[in-house]
């Protein structure tokens, strides 16, 4: 019979609470800086909808709160698959999105003015 010592446990279950607090720190991230973006710009960068994200990162943030605060495990599919739904956005649409320039009274697409 193996003995397990509680303190090599804490010190797991502590270094996969932080992994969680920090893939909820990139969720927030996501999410507050689809919220600050121009709905116009999601379309012009061709990427999908303001509206389409800010459901996926709520979704994903919700998550993150769960496996911040403990409800989740670590090894569960879905802090896993929010973080990686956090992650496309800010390496993928976000800079495209950040790279729309919208201008009062000029038409502004991803590749200059149509």
């Amino acid at each position: 019979m193996t003995i397990v010592n509680p303190t090599a446990l804490s010190v797991i279950n502590l270094f996969f609470w932080v992994l969680l607090l920090g893939a909820f720190v990139v969720e927030t991230w996501a999410f507050i800086d689809v919220i600050i973006r121009p709905t116009a710009a999601f379309p012009a960068a061709g990427k999908q909808t303001k509206p389409l994200w800010l459901v996926i990162l709520g979704v994903a943030f919700v998550i993150g709160i769960g496996g911040a605060v403990g409800y989740l495990a670590l090894l569960s599919i879905f802090p896993i698959a929010a973080f990686v739904v956090a992650a496309i956005y800010l390496v993928d649409v976000r800079p495209k999105v950040r790279s729309v320039r919208a201008r009062p009274g000029t038409h502004q697409g991803p590749y200059g003015s149509w």
